[in-house]
């Protein structure tokens, strides 16, 4: 899969820290695939603990993370993203679907059927 064009929402200018923030980015393929991704860097995890007064990072669909938030770091990610025909930039996104992509009860019959053996890994 190869990246057509990324699409900033909000200017990279825009940034107060490159270093400690996050940013929404659509990605188009030339495959014409659409995504919408979110990219943070580390310390805006622990900025973000500080601020709520917890230790960990609540369950959410994940994020693509580069240590600074810059669009030639970005694009690299993001490109990593696109290897292997794009598997982790489609599974990163129908994740982020929750119910659309699967609904509970389809998760849980596939994990008690691995738990079975009962489909094919």
């Amino acid at each position: 899969m190869k990246i057509r064009k990324i699409i900033y929402p909000t200017s990279l200018d825009e940034v107060v820290d490159v270093l400690n923030d996050n940013i929404d980015v659509f990605v188009e393929t030339e495959e014409g695939m659409h995504f919408t991704m979110t990219v943070c860097t580390p310390l805006f995890y622990l900025s973000y603990m500080e601020k709520e007064g917890i230790d960990y990072i609540p369950a959410s669909p994940p994020d693509i993370i580069v240590k600074e938030l810059t669009h030639d770091n970005i694009l690299r990610a993001i490109e990593s993203f696109c290897e292997e025909e794009g598997y982790w930039m489609k599974a990163y996104f129908l994740l982020g679907m929750t119910d659309e992509f699967y609904s509970k009860e389809d998760m849980d019959k596939m994990i008690y059927l691995l738990n079975q053996n009962a489909l094919p890994i």
